[in-house]
């Protein structure tokens, strides 16, 4: 009888140890899922999201959208970022993510106007067939990052009551699907609506704005900040050179002038294209923009005569001088992330063969000869 007995213990301490490594597996199996899910997600994302690179700009008026990007940013509170089509608004979202705390899991991102309204709900929750789910929705992807919502204005009226309930209750289900799926995710909108007009026309939910709207970024067009213009336009000169395997061609200051002229309906995302062509057709010549319809006053051949240009020697004493400017800033650092060669976008091979050529040394450390 003891014999027994110890063996029906033993058997019911194993049963529970299997069931225990059973819930387990799933508990690993599910992660495991998630992170295939997310993978596949960002292998798609590389293909079609459009990257500017870093922000760039000394305006005042991009100095404060950096400001409010730091002061949301360490928060868990939403962000409504407004501006025109092309100014960067992706950039802006991609930069709170990066100094969240939930930087280490993925920023996911769905483009509500540019997937069919009778869709867009599955793809933002998911979808259940039968007893298989075949499709993960966004917000499960987003579990524990970061979801950004571009053009939300464009969302149908329909889907932004399931909307405001994950940003209330964080809580969701799956198309063809009864239950109730917890998330936890940060949601950051973009719109290039003014979505205030939208809401007193009863087109945008008021409530599901003020949970949106916690801190609005604006996100100034390029025509009202042109002194931002000649830093984007060289690093586009750089950028396209190296896409293109092409000569880099050098950005005068008449150039510089000229794109600052221009009226810029499509903003940074114009601005880049425009750069794009010019390189390709001037093979490392002369730059000539095409810039269809813009608006620029007439300039007489007398005004014309009188824009300053700069001979090779002064425009390469300006390189140097920007190139002395960027080693101090970083402190001498050539390699890695806030090094000489990020900042300039450059290859740190590159840099250094430039940094030979000019003749420029570290200044010697205090205390050393």
């Amino acid at each position: 009888m003891i014999s027994e007995a110890a063996v029906g213990i033993d058997n019911l301490r194993l049963t529970e140890e299997l069931r225990r490594h059973s819930q387990s597996q799933n508990a690993v199996q599910a992660r495991t899922e998630q992170l295939e899910a997310e993978n596949r997600y960002l292998k798609e994302e590389l293909h079609t999201r459009l990257n500017f690179g870093e922000i760039i700009g000394q305006s005042p008026a991009m100095g404060q959208v950096l400001q409010a990007v730091e002061t949301v940013a360490p928060t868990n509170a939403n962000v409504l970022i407004v501006g025109e089509t092309g100014t960067g608004k992706e950039l802006v979202a991609r930069a709170v993510h990066r100094r969240s705390p939930r930087q280490g899991r993925a920023l996911i991102t769905v483009n509500c106007a540019s997937i069919p309204r009778e869709l867009l709900a599955s793809e933002l929750f998911g979808h259940l067939e039968g007893a298989v789910c075949d499709r993960v929705g966004r917000f499960q992807l987003a579990h524990q990052g970061t979801l950004l919502l571009a053009e939300v204005g464009e969302s149908p009226l329909e889907l932004q009551s399931k909307l405001l309930r994950v940003l209330q209750h964080g809580e969701l289900e799956r198309v063809g699907d009864e239950r109730t799926l917890t998330v936890d995710v940060r949601v950051i909108a973009s719109t290039n609506r003014d979505l205030r007009p939208e809401v007193a026309a009863g087109r945008f939910r008021e409530d599901l704005y003020y949970r949106l709207c916690v801190l609005p970024i604006e996100v100034v067009p390029l025509r009202k900040r042109p002194d931002d213009i000649p830093r984007l336009a060289a690093r586009f000169v750089d950028r396209a050179a190296r896409r293109f395997n092409c000569p880099t061609s050098r950005l005068t200051t008449a150039n510089v002038r000229e794109l600052q002229t221009a009226e810029w309906p499509g903003n940074v995302r114009e601005l880049m294209h425009v750069i794009e062509h010019a390189v390709l057709i001037a093979r490392g010549g002369r730059l000539r923009f095409n810039l269809p319809g813009r608006t620029r006053p007439s300039v007489t051949p007398q005004e014309a005569t009188g824009l300053t240009v700069l001979t090779d020697d002064e425009l390469q004493r300006a390189h140097d001088e920007n190139l002395r400017a960027a080693l101090l800033q970083t402190g001498w650092k050539i390699y890695g992330p806030g090094g000489t060669a990020e900042l300039l976008g450059m290859q740190p091979t590159t840099l250094t063969a430039r940094i030979k050529k000019t003749g420029l040394r570290r200044p010697a450390r205090p205390g050393r000869a």
